[in-house]
């Protein structure tokens, strides 16, 4: 019979992928990127980090159909995350980005984006972000291993501030530089 519950004694499946690496290009770093947005359909558990990808499949999907890199999802009228990166805001300043909950899940550079931000002085925030002040954002950062940080200058076909990469990113693409480097020795 087919049935689904955690009985005990049950032994964990431990599942490993490994794929090449492919940062981003020169270009996309120099020029930014274009991102399109949707709304995020996905179960209410995205902090789980499981091998069931079909929701971030589905919201990948949604950006290769809008020739983007990226698709920046929206749970009603708040940022949660992009298909496969953590999103980040900057107005004014500030580097803000949704709080680490069960509606996002916390990928392995949240944490270091807030160090790279307390270091360089940068305000930081993790609250609700609406999608008018994403909409109205100085620049939109992405974040991800494989992406490391990289600039959104181009959202729904609109320019993301003056739709150039701007000097936040370049401070934390800086920074984020330092940090593998530091790592590796």
């Amino acid at each position: 019979m087919r049935d689904h519950p955690m009985l005990p004694g049950l032994t964990p499946t431990v599942f490993v992928m490994t794929n090449p690496m492919k940062l981003p290009s020169a270009q996309q770093r120099s020029e930014g990127v274009a991102c399109v947005t949707a709304d995020d359909f996905r179960w209410e558990k995205a902090h789980i980090k499981s091998t069931s990808l079909l929701g971030a499949v589905f919201s990948r999907q949604i950006s290769v159909d809008a020739g983007a890199l990226e698709t920046i999802m929206f749970r009603g009228d708040y940022l949660s995350e992009a298909s496969s990166s953590n999103v980040w805001v900057i107005k004014e300043g500030k580097v803000m980005g949704p709080p680490k909950d069960q509606l996002v899940l916390e990928g392995i550079r949240y944490g270091l984006i807030e160090e790279m931000c307390r270091a360089l002085g940068l305000d930081f925030e993790l609250r609700r972000i609406t999608r008018a002040e994403v909409l109205a954002a100085d620049e939109l950062l992405l974040s991800s291993a494989t992406k490391e940080v990289l600039p959104v200058t181009l959202l729904d076909g609109q320019p993301v501030g003056n739709g150039k990469p701007g000097p936040i990113y370049t401070k934390l693409y800086t920074a984020y530089q330092q940090a593998k480097r530091e790592q590796s020795t």
